[in-house]
């Protein structure tokens, strides 16, 4: 059988007019009695305010006489199922949609702001660019001496990650009910147990206390906060 996957939203109630929930409040109050969600509310068709609510009923009712109240004509509800994301979602659609009636940004404090990296990133590749144009090699040639230097090279082969990776990587993998990590260095080599391995197999193997383990489905990494994913995902 196919697990059914879990939604958010299970119930939703649009571009009502306020007249509508003035003279039907009591329908309306049976709707979202002792329930949660996102509201909007909207003057002329333009979206004016959007808030969240663990108790919708009293939060509209609110609205028709507090300082917003002659301020919007129309709203819509939206019933989800649990509380656990409503912060999360009221604070994509401020910083989105900016309403005019909601004072504060909403804030995602869990989120990693790519801001800083994507300037970093924009700056390395304006530099490749300008390396290729003069014929340096300089990347490459001080990869390889970070890799002789530290053993990420042996025997001729090196550190497999190197190719996939800009920076270091925490890595864990579950095994027998347990939760094993490893360290992958900015060359690309693994450190599990003291000793370093030039792929993710090997170090897989060596944690496992088998002869061969697949390492690109075995450990995963943390991707963005909270969103750990194997290290097959960079290969694809």
């Amino acid at each position: 059988m196919i697990a059914r996957r879990a939604h958010l939203v299970c119930q939703h109630l649009e571009n009502i007019s306020r007249g509508a929930l003035e003279k039907h409040q009591d329908l309306i109050r049976d709707y979202v009695k002792r329930r949660q969600g996102v509201y909007a509310l909207y003057r002329r068709d333009r979206l004016y305010y959007v808030g969240l609510a663990t108790n919708l009923r009293s939060r509209l009712k609110q609205h028709l006489r507090d300082r917003h109240g002659s301020s919007w004509d129309r709203f819509s509800v939206y019933l989800t199922i649990g509380c656990d994301h409503l912060q999360e979602l009221e604070a994509l659609i401020l910083r989105t949609m900016k309403p005019r009636g909601n004072k504060k940004k909403g804030k995602l404090p869990k989120s990693e702001d790519l801001r800083r990296r994507f300037k970093r990133d924009m700056k390395a590749r304006a530099m490749a660019e300008i390396d290729g144009c003069m014929g340096v090699v300089r990347t490459v040639r001080r990869r390889r001496k970070e890799a002789v230097e530290t053993g990420a090279e042996t025997d001729g082969r090196s550190a497999v990650l190197a190719a996939y990776i800009a920076g270091a990587l925490k890595l864990r993998a579950r095994f027998k009910g347990k939760t094993v990590r490893c360290r992958v260095r900015r060359d690309g080599t693994l450190l599990f147990g003291g000793e370093a391995y030039t792929s993710p197999s090997l170090a897989a193997a060596a944690a496992c206390g088998r002869k061969t383990c697949n390492g690109w489905t075995f450990w995963q990494y943390e991707r963005a906060p909270d969103d750990w994913v194997t290290l097959d995902t960079l290969r694809r």
